[in-house]
């Protein structure tokens, strides 16, 4: 009976480490998910047009067609479009004071639980 219980406790240990692992990776994708979320609300901002936002996307979505091995395919995919987003040229006209204020503002995105 106390080899079973050391068993379970071991089966425990491990299921708390798995989980504590998937509330890591969910975290990242939380944070990458929130600027992205930021970046394409400083893009609506600067009224992007629509054609070009879709460009991003459609951008995004080919270069994360095959998802490399090891890497979360969502996390790739989130990460490729806020590089995108971050190299759009609407972005990068934009002044720096601009930049600096908006992102001093509370965050409009957060969601209370």
């Amino acid at each position: 009976e106390l080899q079973q219980k050391m068993e379970e406790t071991e089966l425990l240990k491990m299921e708390l480490q798995m989980l504590e692992t998937e509330r890591v990776r969910l975290s990242l994708v939380e944070e990458k998910l929130m600027d992205v979320l930021q970046l394409l609300q400083q893009l609506r901002d600067l009224n992007i047009s629509k054609r070009a936002l879709g460009k991003i996307l459609l951008s995004t979505l080919e270069s994360c067609h095959d998802p490399q091995p090891g890497k979360a395919h969502l996390f790739e995919v989130l990460d490729t479009l806020y590089q995108e987003l971050t190299a759009c040229e609407l972005l990068q006209s934009q002044p720096l004071e601009k930049a600096q204020s908006r992102q001093s503002l509370s965050n409009p995105l957060v969601i209370s639980c």
